[in-house]
């Protein structure tokens, strides 16, 4: 694989509670540089970001219900909306685990429609903690965000553990060709990325995506 086509699997972002107006700067600026195709910041800065990179085509995405996902879904639903409405233009969204974990599944699938629909057609992918998960829930998960229109089954935030290759392997048997795989949450080297690839994943996602991009040069 070569350094553009690494690069096009990447999601670099920035999501840390402390990062400053100064830091996005920079932040977008590297991401301009090296030629990413998305960036993921919170929410506040989603306007800012877009500013700084709609010149560039790089598109600007932002977590919905992060970091937990225990938002009601009229919460998730106007936080996509603001969203998008400052320029985010792919939205990864929590899903539902307390709602999940309580078997009302009913209420993980529609909490998913109803951020899907409001994207309206934009890339929208739903993160589902599988290190929270056994392999049986990791399954249906997979199974309700299919049903539920979303693009991309997401593994991790990273704060609750990352992505697995066999994970990945896992999610990419269940969607086969229907979604697509983001695996994110301590990836730290390109051998890694590079695993998480070749066992499915569609996508990358990384604060490291800088240094993952060096060590493959």
């Amino acid at each position: 694989m070569n350094r553009r086509e690494f690069i096009s699997y990447m999601d670099y972002t920035l999501l840390t509670p402390t990062a400053t107006k100064e830091r996005i700067k920079s932040f977008c600026e590297e991401a301009i540089a090296f030629g990413f195709n998305t960036v993921f910041v919170n929410p506040y800065y989603a306007s800012y970001a877009r500013f700084l990179l709609h010149a560039h085509e790089i598109k600007v995405g932002i977590p919905v219900g992060f970091s937990l996902g225990g938002a009601v879904t009229s919460v998730k639903v106007e936080e996509a909306k603001q969203g998008i409405k400052d320029g985010a233009q792919e939205l990864d969204m929590l899903m539902n685990l307390s709602a999940f974990k309580s078997k009302e599944f009913d209420v993980v699938k529609r909490d998913i429609q109803e951020v899907v629909h409001v994207a309206n057609g934009l890339t929208t992918k739903v993160i589902i903690e599988t290190a929270l998960l056994t392999k049986e829930e990791k399954i249906l998960a997979t199974v309700l965000i299919i049903e539920s229109g979303a693009d991309f089954v997401k593994t991790s935030t990273g704060f609750n553990g990352g992505a697995t290759i066999d994970d990945v392997r896992l999610l990419r048997s269940i969607a086969k060709d229907d979604i697509g795989i983001k695996a994110a949450g301590g990836i730290k080297t390109y051998h890694d990325a590079i695993q998480m690839i070749k066992a499915g994943a569609s996508r990358i996602g990384s604060s490291n995506a800088i240094a993952l991009v060096r060590e493959e040069v």
